[in-house]
């Protein structure tokens, strides 16, 4: 495939239907159509034993409900534009909002997928199914992105939370019946302290403190041996990782202070780009998956101007995330996911907003194992036609199953649920015109 793909239409992202491992299995033979697919799988488990495959994931979260039409997809002098004008971009032909000037800049090293649909347009079901990639279920918590590469991939060394949230919004990630020691270490402004990390008494009197926890634990262990020894208890776990995070010398990576000022404003002089700045930070550390929120996208009044606001400050912490992992060399080593739970309607309301709207939507990738100048899509400049009723649509499984591809991972992989039950890592299919020949 040309490294730089043409602008394509509604109709022109297609991506192959989906099949579980078990169904193929059981086909036989006569499959050969299924070829794509196979051999997707089939670079996804080369590059399991490969060294050059990306390790880690950051997620840019614009929580709310970005607009498309403020941002990766707009359409000025048409109905559905509003007052959004659009410049061009490294990309031929491909133009975005003009409140992102630095992202233009950045267009032909990113995959771009303006046709993303998803059905839930609830701001809370709208975000577990974006962070797991399933749609909830009231039986079972799956599995945040960042839960399932922990799980996955190794990190020996990391003294430091490999599962990071910065600004967590009202749904963090969770690891889900993976269990809770994958559940994301929250923190805010980079800008300060982590809290609760000094000891607030003397050495001497910190472990007279520990010695006598161990007297209370030697003591709830009587009787309950069988349990510890299943690891069904992660209290011992979790004070001994809090100990050996408060003496490490990687806790380092959480503080920006020492950035060279010039840096810091490549990022922005916003709490967002301190979040993107310190996330580079943690993933050179060897953090699996930081999430970096920016909230303040449900704009359902005075969208343009919300909305404008938000899109400035995305583009100072997007371009510069990208920008300095590819100076410090950590570019191949790291996907970008950035977008938000669903878009917006093409209509504006009465309030001069726009509401929720997960039938077409902007989502951005990049980094390792990603194509660069991929844009595949486009929102119907007419606003009649609704992306998922296209041939062209792109799940969010799918966003999934092409970003555990590229890191190596098997996303058919079953797990085992607590009572027993197997679930897919994934039940999307990758998509083949953004992943990248490793």
């Amino acid at each position: 495939m040309n490294r730089f793909s043409s602008i394509l239409g509604p109709e022109g992202c297609g991506t192959s239907a989906h099949f579980r491992r078990r169904t193929l299995l059981g086909a036989g033979a006569g499959l050969a159509w299924l070829t794509p697919l196979s051999q997707l799988l089939a670079v996804s488990a080369d590059r399991k034993g490969s060294s050059s495959r990306p390790k880690s994931v950051i997620v840019l979260w614009m929580q709310g409900g970005p607009s498309q039409l403020e941002t990766w997809d707009p359409h000025p002098g048409k109905k559905i534009g509003g007052d959004t004008k659009a410049i061009s971009t490294s990309v031929k032909g491909l133009k975005i909002a003009d409140t992102m000037p630095l992202s233009a800049e950045c267009m032909d090293q990113v995959s771009l997928l303006r046709c993303v649909t998803s059905k839930e347009g609830d701001h809370e079901r709208a975000t577990y199914n974006m962070q797991t990639g399933y749609r909830p279920d009231p039986t079972l918590i799956h599995p945040a992105i960042g839960a399932v590469l922990c799980h996955e991939l190794s990190a020996e060394g990391v003294e430091i939370p490999r599962h990071v949230s910065i600004f967590p919004e009202a749904w963090p990630a969770r690891g889900g019946f993976l269990g809770n020691k994958y559940n994301a270490f929250k923190m805010y402004d980079p800008a300060g302290p982590l809290p609760d990390l000094p000891k607030r008494v003397s050495e001497a009197r910190f472990e007279a403190r520990m010695n006598d926890l161990n007297v209370l634990e030697a003591s709830f262990a009587k009787g309950r041996r069988a349990d510890l020894e299943a690891n069904k208890t992660l209290h011992r776990e979790m004070v001994q990782r809090a100990r050996t995070m408060m003496s490490s010398e990687q806790i380092a990576a959480f503080n920006i202070n020492n950035v060279p000022e010039e840096t810091k404003k490549q990022f922005g002089d916003t709490p967002f780009g301190r979040g993107c700045l310190c996330a580079t930070q943690l993933i050179a550390t060897g953090v699996r998956c930081v999430q970096v929120t920016l909230g303040g996208w449900d704009t359902h009044a005075n969208n343009h101007d919300l909305q404008s606001a938000r899109a400035a400050v995305l583009d100072a912490g997007l371009s510069a995330t990208i920008k300095r992992l590819q100076e410090s060399e950590q570019w191949e080593d790291t996907i970008i996911l950035c977008g938000g739970e669903f878009g917006r309607t093409p209509n504006i309301n009465p309030a001069a907003g726009r509401d929720h709207w997960p039938h077409g939507f902007s989502v951005v990738l990049a980094g390792g194992g990603i194509q660069k100048g991929v844009v595949l899509g486009e929102t119907d400049p007419m606003g009649t036609k609704i992306t998922s009723e296209t041939a062209g649509a792109v799940r969010v499984e799918d966003i999934h199953a092409t970003i555990h591809s590229a890191l190596g991972i098997d996303f058919q992989k079953d797990y085992q649920t607590p009572i027993g039950r197997p679930m897919a890592i994934c039940q999307g299919t990758p998509i083949p015109q953004v992943l990248a020949e490793i």
